[in-house]
C-alpha cells in the first residue's frame, strides 16, 4: 500500500483528502507539526507528498527543498496561489506537479496514480539501487545495506528482494516470485520459495529489518 504524506494546515481540506485517498487504498498521514515537517517525512517514509505552499513557520517551498536534499520521491504542490510565478517556483524547487485550489478529488487521485506509476513501476530499469524503508538494495553489488549493516545476498535472496522492492506497497504473488526465480539455473517449487523467504526474513531481522517482508495470506508478499 502506497503511503502519502499530506502537508496541509487547513484541517478540513487535509481530512477530506485523507478520507478520499484512503477509500482508494492509499495509506495517508496528515502532518501536524509544521515546524518539523521533515521529521514527519523521515518517520513516515512516504511514497509521495502533497504539499501546501502557505504553511505556518516555513512555507512549502522550504520543505520541498529540504525533502529534495534526501529524496527524489514525487511531490505535488496544492495551493490557492496558482499564478504563473508560483507554479514556476514550485517546479524549480523540485515539485513534480502543481494543483490549484479548489480542485476535484478525482483529478487529484488521477495525478497521484500517474506519478506513482512513473516513479515506482519502472524504477528497476533506470536505477542501480532500490531504496525502501531505509534499506538499500544494490543491483550492481548484489547487497542489501541498512544503517551500518550490509548483507551479501545469494542469487535467490537478491531476486526476491528485487521484485518486492521494485513494487513497494504492491502484493507480489508467489507465482510471480517463482517465475522470477526460475530465471536462475535452480529448480524452484512452492516449498523452495517458502524456505527461501523464511531464510531471507531471518537474515533481514539480524540487521534490524524485522517484518520487512509482509505476508498477505492467499495473495503473496509485499514490502511497504
Amino acid at each position: 500500500m502506497y503511503r502519502i504524506l499530506i502537508v496541509e494546515d487547513d484541517d478540513s481540506i487535509a481530512a477530506s483528502i485523507a478520507t478520499h485517498l484512503s477509500g482508494w487504498g492509499y495509506n495517508t498521514h496528515c502532518a501536524t507539526r509544521f515546524s518539523a515537517v521533515l521529521d514527519d517525512f523521515e518517520a513516515w517514509d512516504p511514497h509521495l507528498v502533497l504539499l501546501d505552499i502557505t504553511l505556518p513557520f516555513f512555507n512549502g517551498y522550504h520543505w520541498c527543498q529540504e525533502i529534495r536534499k534526501i529524496s527524489r520521491i514525487p511531490i505535488i504542490f496544492l495551493s490557492s496561489t496558482s499564478d504563473d510565478m508560483n507554479i514556476v517556483m514550485a517546479m524549480n524547487m523540485g515539485a513534480d506537479d502543481f494543483i490549484a485550489k479548489p480542485f476535484e478529488l478525482t483529478v487529484l487521485t488521477a495525478k497521484i496514480a500517474a506519478l506513482l506509476r512513473r516513479a515506482y513501476d519502472f524504477i528497476g530499469e533506470s536505477s542501480d539501487r532500490l531504496v525502501v524503508q531505509g534499506a538499500v538494495l544494490s543491483t550492481k553489488e548484489i547487497t542489501l545495506s541498512y544503517q551500518d549493516a550490509r548483507l551479501e545476498l545469494t542469487k535467490n535472496e537478491y531476486r526476491i528482494l528485487q521484485v518486492l522492492m521494485e513494487h513497494p506497497g504492491q502484493v507480489i504473488s508467489r507465482d510471480q516470485l517463482m517465475e522470477k526465480l526460475w530465471e536462475t539455473d535452480l529448480y524452484i517449487d512452492d516449498n523452495t520459495l517458502t524456505v527461501n523467504v523464511t531464510r531471507l526474513r531471518k537474515r533481514l531481522a539480524e540487521i534490524g529489518l524485522t517484518n520487512f517482508i509482509t505476508t498477505k495470506r492467499g495473495l503473496g508478499y509485499l514490502v511497504e
